[in-house]
């Protein structure tokens, strides 16, 4: 009796520790569920607003216009793209003076002219085979004791490899012609390159914790500008005007806030595969993105 007693227990136990590594188990997917579905970029982003009237937003761009030209910009991109698409209204060319042109960060002026060599490099090779054949022959006295000659053949491929190729060097031009009735666009500089932190924004929010920080232009982090040279040909009148911004809105979001799955359409036909879309993307905004690490910092 005590033998059935002792096995009656050790049944249970073993049924009983079956069931609690089948709740662990259970436990630990629902976890590892949950942190693979959680999310590991984050995105900040900037709103910026023009200063001042000359900058108005048209057309999904930020433009400036004068009687000679049209400055447009958009902002978006990742570190912000103060870059500027300069089309010329008139019948002349237009000179545009690089070396008198400046992207002014927060009091602090950077040339777009920096005097740079550039080189383009152009190459192309081709390979060959060459095959040599050699003829030997041995004589001796074979496994009857009679005298035996066999020829033995082999060959030797030799690879040869010859190559060509060009550079142009050219120097990064001072001054910028642009034709009557086009464009040229001028690239140089990111905005902010680095995460902004505030008390105000959790590094790592969930949906319900976003918030955003709001700035007037004399608190604003970041005031920005362009500060742009040009001439009409032959006019000998230089004109120079400045299109200034500042950070008004800084906003994290976890990416699931920052993407749409949609499925491409063309034509009335849409694709099986789905493509993400970003619910942002104004010209006035730009963003920078981070990842969840084993971070200290709540904000």
């Amino acid at each position: 009796m005590q033998n059935i007693y002792i096995l009656f227990i050790s049944d249970k136990f073993i049924k009983n520790t079956i069931m609690e590594n089948k709740l662990s188990a259970f436990i630990v997917g629902i976890v590892m569920t949950f942190t693979s579905c959680s999310t590991l970029t984050f995105y900040q982003v900037y709103q910026a607003n023009p200063s001042s009237k000359n900058v108005q937003m048209s057309n999904n761009s930020l433009v400036y216009e004068d009687d000679n030209c049209i400055v447009s910009y958009n902002l978006w991109s990742k570190g912000g793209n103060i870059g500027f698409n300069f089309y010329n209204k008139t019948d002349n060319i237009i000179f545009l003076n690089l070396n008198e042109c400046f992207f002014v960060m927060n009091g602090i002026a950077h040339d777009y002219y920096k005097n740079r060599n550039f080189t383009n490099s152009v190459s192309s090779g081709s390979t060959g085979l060459t095959s040599l054949n050699l003829t030997a022959s041995v004589s001796g006295l074979n496994n009857v004791d009679l005298l035996q000659t066999n020829s033995y053949q082999t060959s030797k491929g030799v690879g040869l490899m010859s190559t060509k190729g060009q550079s142009v060097t050219y120097i990064e031009k001072m001054v910028i012609s642009i034709p009557a009735k086009t464009s040229k666009i001028i690239s140089e500089f990111d905005i902010v390159e680095y995460i902004y932190r505030d008390c105000i924004l959790l590094r790592f929010p969930f949906k319900s914790q976003i918030k955003t920080v709001s700035f007037d232009k004399s608190e604003s982090p970041f005031v920005f500008s362009n500060r742009i040279t040009y001439s009409v040909a032959e006019s000998k009148i230089t004109i120079r005007f400045e299109n200034e911004f500042y950070i008004s809105q800084i906003t994290n979001y976890p990416e699931s806030e920052m993407f749409v799955t949609r499925f491409e359409e063309f034509c009335g036909q849409k694709t099986m595969d789905a493509i993400k879309v970003a619910k942002k993307g104004l010209p006035n905004e730009f963003y920078n993105t981070y990842t969840k690490g084993q971070y200290f910092w709540k904000h």
